[in-house]
């Protein structure tokens, strides 16, 4: 006859196993979405470093043609 106590302990050591298999699956989706986002977010700091260095680039643009760059936007 087997050990009641060493039975019920199997049961919650098999529970255990199972969630920590669920948990393992869940953080691996969760890799694979951050790792888009990231993807995602490169392109949008490449985008925003571009336009960056097009405002830089208008404001030098204006400044050498005699314009001053805050009073042409305004108008």
């Amino acid at each position: 006859m087997e050990n009641p106590h060493q039975e019920q302990q199997n049961a919650i050591m098999s529970r255990i196993i199972s969630n920590v298999e669920k948990l393992n699956e869940a953080v691996i989706e969760l890799n694979r979405s951050l790792q888009v986002i990231n993807m995602n977010n490169m392109n949008v700091e490449l985008v925003s470093q571009m336009w960056a260095n097009y405002g830089r680039n208008a404001g030098f643009y204006l400044e050498g043609a005699g314009h001053n760059s805050s009073e042409e936007v305004q108008k």
